[in-house]
């Protein structure tokens, strides 16, 4: 599948954006005081710091189909077909009925979801109709077809030959012998003289052998020399039949590549899909000029045990050169993070949450918005209790200016304080985008469903 975008590096100051993130994820060096031999030693409780990896930061990259001079982003592939969403309903487009036209934008993703890919080879290879083994077998195939029609042609002209000589039948000799045609365009022309006859005989003429054929008449018996005539015929007939060049075997050149790998993940894709992007060069081309050469395929669902991939991309020029290749991994049209991933960051549960509040209020300059959840970590109870009916209402959440969350109200106005201490272990759980003021965090109330959360 070939892309008419070509796929560019990251924006400067998308990776200038990642730094600085980064550099804010740091604690700040603490001061020490220039008298800290007058002060009396101060000792501290032991304090733990959850400095698990939760988060992964990585480049990935966005696919949008354009239909009828429409984007759609991608939803899902079944088979080796793209699948789009158009007014809630899915619709296949496959690249079989002609080239695509892809827009795929290179953008940072934050991800509590990976896969992890161990042993990924890929190898320059031959397409199946290209591969020089299958040449070889078509080739032999079409050799031991003509070889077989060509001893059948002289045997059935050594049969002819031996009945139209043969005495012993006297004036039927030759009927039987040219009725006995068997092979080539001889044979169908025969067919075509007898089969009326056969079935819808006339009034004999006089002077004929055999019933007369539609449209023709006999003035005697067949001679030798015309069944030999008929046979040489029908031999060379069946030789024009095989006149492919099955001596020719040349190749174009490697013009796929195979691809192998293994593939797990903690938490379970159930509908995972692959996607390939490759930047190649072609002989010939003019220096610096490259093409991009886009391919899909769905998966089997991923789960804890290593599973094995294989697939052979086919669709490339001959004689192609890798200059660049990517793999993205993605479920239900969310990218996963995997260990192939560009510019990979692994991120603790905080320093992810710092990068989502540093880039939603980037993203939202000199906008007013009202909070709301970004991400959590919930109890695992809470989908049995959503289950049962609890927690269906909207509840309202006062969230500081730096995204937590600290009372919980069953109205807008924050007039009646709900207590419950399971909601509140929910909410201390939650980290919201904050509220904005002119783009400004701000304090602010945040509506919260927990039975819309997703995350």
């Amino acid at each position: 599948m070939n892309s008419r975008n070509a796929l560019s590096a990251p924006p400067l100051r998308t990776a200038a954006r990642l730094l600085f993130a980064l550099l804010l994820l740091f604690p700040a060096f603490l001061r020490a005081e220039s008298e800290t031999h007058k002060q009396k030693p101060v000792v501290l409780d032991s304090v733990i710091v959850d400095a698990t990896k939760t988060h992964t930061l990585f480049m990935g990259a966005d696919i949008l189909v354009n239909l009828d001079k429409d984007l759609y982003p991608v939803r899902d592939v079944a088979g080796t077909s793209w699948v789009i969403d158009i007014n809630g309903k899915d619709r296949v487009v496959s690249a079989k009925k002609g080239p695509l036209n892809l827009k795929i934008t290179p953008t940072l993703k934050l991800t509590e979801v990976s896969a992890t890919i161990t042993g990924f080879k890929k190898e320059a290879t031959y397409s199946y109709e290209n591969d020089p083994s299958v040449l070889i077998t078509r080739g032999l195939s079409k050799v031991a077809s003509m070889n077989a029609d060509l001893l059948a042609v002289a045997g059935n002209a050594q049969h002819m030959a031996d009945t139209a000589t043969n005495k012993a039948l006297g004036p039927w000799q030759q009927l039987t012998a040219g009725s006995d045609i068997q092979f080539g365009d001889a044979a169908l022309l025969f067919g075509a003289k007898t089969l009326p006859a056969r079935t819808h005989p006339g009034a004999p003429i006089p002077g004929s052998i055999a019933p007369p054929v539609s449209g023709a008449t006999f003035s005697g018996p067949l001679s030798t020399s015309v069944v030999l005539a008929n046979v040489a015929l029908a031999a060379a007939s069946q030789t024009s039949n095989g006149d492919e060049p099955v001596g020719r075997l040349v190749t174009r050149g490697l013009d796929a590549l195979d691809v192998e790998f293994s593939i797990s993940a903690v938490k379970t894709l159930q509908n995972p899909y692959i996607v390939t992007m490759a930047r190649i060069k072609t002989p010939g081309s003019k220096p610096g000029f490259v093409q991009n050469h886009i391919y899909a395929r769905a998966l089997d669902p991923i789960d804890t045990h290593i599973s094995t991939v294989h697939f052979t991309e086919e669709g490339f020029p001959p004689e192609y050169e890798l200059v660049e290749f990517q793999v993205h991994i993605y479920d239900r049209g969310v990218e996963i993070a995997t260990n192939m991933a560009a510019n990979r960051v692994e991120l603790t549960r905080e320093e992810a949450f710092e990068y989502v509040k540093m880039e939603y209020v980037s993203v939202h300059k000199n906008e007013t918005l009202p909070p709301v959840p970004a991400m959590g970590r919930l109890p695992a109870e809470l989908p049995t209790r959503i289950a049962a009916g609890n927690y269906a209402e909207t509840f309202f959440v006062v969230v500081s200016k730096d995204g937590v969350g600290h009372a919980i109200y069953t109205d807008r106005m924050c007039t009646k304080k709900m207590d419950d201490p399971f909601l509140d272990t929910v909410v201390r759980g939650l980290r919201f985008k904050p509220a904005l003021s002119s783009g400004v965090p701000v304090e602010g109330v945040a509506a919260v469903n927990l039975t819309k959360l997703q995350f």
